[in-house]
């Protein structure tokens, strides 16, 4: 979605879970996870570090004044590091914990937690359209992260923030990353 708001061609190479272990992959990415990023002889991984630089090399995604840019990478970093790391942790209980005694417990807990949380973003939010200002890199990231939530509902009773999950889907860049991904997972899954 990065490259598609700053309008930069990419190409995507899918990874196969036992090729995420293999040396090739991990010397890209040290703990043999996806994304990684290669940019001539620059690789990178990490979510947060490929669309920070990505909004650094290329217009669109940072404002032009310094405490504005500011901003727009503290919210980059709250979406990574204040607002995921709830939703990651409903995730694997639901997968991996569902035989669990203590599962129903647990679950109401992390909702209870991704509920305080989007609370406080819908706050932040306010009547605003993006986080502070103009679109960025801080919303993509945000966006990206509230669509984790798709399906459970959290996000849903939200109108606010569910109008501003819609506005980041809404956007022509995020329309033609979504469909590029589609069609690179349904040629993968055809072919």
């Amino acid at each position: 979605w990065a490259l598609e708001e700053v309008g930069q061609p990419y190409a995507v190479r899918l990874v196969s879970f036992e090729a995420m272990k293999a040396p090739a992959h991990l010397a890209l990415h040290p703990f043999g996870q996806i994304p990684t990023y290669e940019e001539g002889t620059l690789a990178l991984f990490e979510t947060g570090a490929i669309v920070l630089h990505i909004a650094e090399r290329h217009t669109g995604l940072l404002p032009d004044d310094a405490d504005a840019r500011a901003r727009a990478t503290a919210w980059l970093f709250a979406a990574l590091n204040t607002v995921e790391p709830p939703i990651l942790e409903l995730a694997n209980a639901k997968l991996l914990e569902r035989d669990q005694p203590w599962r129903a417990q647990r679950l109401g807990l992390i909702d209870d937690r991704i509920r305080a949380r989007l609370d406080q973003l819908s706050r932040r939010l306010g009547d605003a359209d993006w986080l502070d200002g103009a679109f960025s890199a801080g919303d993509l990231m945000m966006v990206s992260v509230l669509l984790r939530l798709g399906g459970s509902g959290l996000v849903d009773d939200d109108p606010n923030l569910r109008a501003y999950v819609a506005r980041g889907e809404a956007r022509p860049a995020y329309q033609r990353a979504f469909a590029a991904q589609l069609a690179v997972f349904t040629a993968a899954s055809s072919g």
